[in-house]
């Protein structure tokens, strides 16, 4: 009996076991039927603790970007009331956030045009084609010689008559315009300014002003002759010299420049000068016509001066001899204007070698002064 008995007293222990094993399984069943997982006590203090610290940097930028912000608007009012911030975060709050300005000025360089010169081009007919005078393409474009305009150069014209300057270091609209005689307003008006306030580098386009006249030959005192009371030399019965005694011209119009001179197409010299200007005789001789020609030349005089020598004297506003006149070296024959063929008061002046436009030929004038 005693091996009964001990199995007797493990059938407790047994039921025990399987009791306690049934308890935790229903546990087990019971917390999956409601969804409920075991993990480990540490995996969700991770978590959390990783949720937190995200939370904390990007409430941090939060708060930085807030700052930067207000540091900018500082900054901003600091500098327009000039008390510059000094503190760092807003220096870099106003590099990161720029103020845009508006730094563009009026400047007449978009009026300009260009042009490339063609063969049998000239200054003046360039000019004519822009409606412009020819010293303004001069002018513009800074030549030096009638000789430097070539094929295939490209040429400034300016869109009216006048100057094209660039403001220099230190210029003020009232300076240039009196630099230049031309109304202060004017300029402003015609560049479209805002205001007064120039800038170094700025193009202005100056209407109606002057620049250096082209450099006129030096004229030399032309020596006296002992063979007539004029200088000119021997007069023949038709009242007509003989021969040209030789010697210089007299310059026909005092203080004139040489604007356009003799080459192919423009067979003389154009002198400037104002209307009503006096023109004189270069030298004595005899009128052989004055008056109107229809030949682009307008009202013009023609003077015989010996040795087959003739000049002619254009585009006069009048004239002041008539034909067969005997004329001294210096005496008035006409005034400056503008008419016939011409674009502005000047005078064009030739010189001829034989009868005009009956087998003579047209000459350099600038060979007798």
């Amino acid at each position: 009996m005693p091996a009964a008995a001990g199995h007797e007293r493990l059938l407790p222990i047994g039921v025990g076991v399987v009791l306690v094993a049934a308890a935790i399984f229903s546990v087990n069943n019971v917390g999956e039927a409601r969804g409920i997982v075991a993990q480990p006590e540490a995996t969700p203090r991770l978590e959390i603790a990783g949720l937190a610290e995200a939370a904390a940097i990007e409430r941090k930028y939060e708060l930085e970007i807030a700052e930067l912000e207000a540091a900018s608007f500082d900054n901003v009012q600091a500098v327009a009331t000039g008390d510059v911030a000094q503190d760092p975060i807003a220096a870099e709050a106003l590099l990161w956030k720029p103020i845009v300005v508006d730094t563009t000025v009026a400047d007449g360089k978009d009026m300009l045009r260009r042009y490339r010169v063609k063969a049998g081009d000239t200054l003046t007919a360039i000019a004519d084609r822009f409606d412009v005078t020819m010293m303004t393409v001069w002018w513009a474009n800074d030549l030096k010689r009638k000789d430097d305009l070539k094929i295939g150069q490209l040429l400034v014209i300016p869109p009216t008559s006048g100057l094209v300057v660039t403001v220099a270091e230190g210029d003020t609209l009232a300076a240039i315009a009196a630099r230049n005689r031309v109304a202060k307003d004017a300029i402003y008006e015609y560049n479209a300014l805002e205001d007064e306030i120039l800038v170094a580098g700025q193009v202005l386009i100056l209407p109606g002003a002057r620049g250096q006249g082209i450099p006129v030959p030096k004229v030399t005192a032309r020596p006296r002759s002992t063979t007539s009371r004029s200088g000119s030399g021997t007069y023949r019965g038709s009242g007509v010299p003989s021969r040209y005694s030789g010697g210089p011209f007299l310059w026909p119009v005092p203080g004139g420049q040489i604007v356009q001179y003799f080459h192919y197409g423009h067979y003389g010299i154009d002198i400037s000068g104002d209307t009503g200007d006096t023109v004189r005789s270069v030298a004595s001789g005899t009128v052989t016509f004055a008056g109107w020609k229809n030949n682009g030349g307008g009202y013009q005089v023609w003077i015989a001066h010996g040795s087959g020598l003739y000049t002619t004297y254009n585009h006069m506003s009048g004239v002041s001899v008539g034909k067969g006149a005997r004329v001294g070296r210096g005496q008035r024959v006409g005034r400056i204007g503008c008419t016939g063929w011409c674009t502005g008061p000047h005078l064009h002046l030739e010189v001829w070698k034989g009868p005009i436009w009956n087998g003579g030929v047209q000459v350099n004038p600038l060979r007798y002064f």
